[in-house]
C-alpha cells in the first residue's frame, strides 16, 4: 500500500530546465566566453547537480566556485522573474494531503534554490519536507537521496511512489526499489496519473 509519494523537483513539480540551462550559460559566457547547446544540456547535464555539470565540461578549480556561485544566482534571478503560482499543482497535492498521504520532494538542486521554486509556485507548504544535493554525498544517479526519504519517512521502499522525469532521476528511484512512475515533463503530473498508479 502506497503511503508516501515522492516528487522530483526539476522537469517534475516545476519547468526549470531552461531556467538552469540559461542561468548556466550566462556564468560561464562572462567567466569563459563558452556556451553549451541546448541540445548538449538535455543531453548531457539536465537533472545533474551543478557541481557535476562543471566538473564534466573540465572546469578549473580555480573558477569553478565563481562560476557555481554566478550561476545560483541567476537561477534564483530567473525563478522571482518567471515563476508563478501553479494552480494545476496546487489542485493535485491539495487532494493528495487530503487523503493522508506523505508528501516529499527530492532534488539535485542545492536547498535555496529548491525552496524558492516550490514557494515561487505555490507548492512548497505541502510537503513534509525536502531532501536536497546538500544531504546526501552521492547524488541522482545514486539512490542514496531516496533512501534517505524511506529512512526519514521510516517507510519501506514499497510503500513509497516515486515521480521522476530525467534518466538519472529515474536510475536513482529504480536503483532504491521504490515504485516508480516515470512522467513525460510537468504537464504529464496529474492527480488522476498518480491515483490510476496507486490502484494497479
Amino acid at each position: 500500500m502506497i503511503k508516501a509519494i515522492i516528487f522530483d523537483l526539476d522537469g517534475v513539480l516545476v519547468d526549470a530546465c531552461d531556467w538552469h540551462y540559461h542561468s548556466l550559460n550566462d556564468a560561464l559566457n562572462h567567466y569563459m566566453g563558452y556556451k553549451i547547446s541546448y541540445e548538449r544540456h538535455i543531453k548531457d547535464f539536465n537533472g545533474l547537480p551543478t557541481s557535476t555539470k562543471l566538473d564534466l565540461l573540465g572546469v578549473s578549480r580555480e573558477l569553478k566556485e565563481d562560476i557555481w556561485r554566478m550561476k545560483q544566482d541567476k537561477t534564483l534571478e530567473n525563478i522571482k522573474l518567471y515563476g508563478s503560482i501553479d494552480k494545476y499543482k496546487v489542485r493535485m497535492l491539495t487532494k493528495l494531503q487530503s487523503e493522508d498521504f506523505k508528501l516529499c520532494c527530492v532534488t539535485n538542486s542545492i536547498r535555496k534554490t529548491a525552496e524558492e521554486m516550490l514557494k515561487a509556485t505555490g507548492q512548497h507548504s505541502f510537503f513534509d519536507f525536502i531532501i536536497t544535493n546538500e544531504d546526501v554525498e552521492n547524488n541522482k544517479p545514486h539512490p542514496d537521496c531516496y533512501l534517505l526519504v524511506y529512512e526519514k519517512l521510516g517507510l519501506e521502499p514499497f510503500e513509497c511512489l516515486v515521480l521522476e522525469d530525467s534518466p538519472k532521476g529515474k536510475k536513482a528511484a529504480h536503483d532504491s526499489q521504490g515504485v516508480v512512475l516515470e512522467v513525460t515533463d510537468p504537464y504529464d503530473v496529474t492527480y488522476d496519473l498518480i491515483t490510476r498508479r496507486i490502484k494497479q
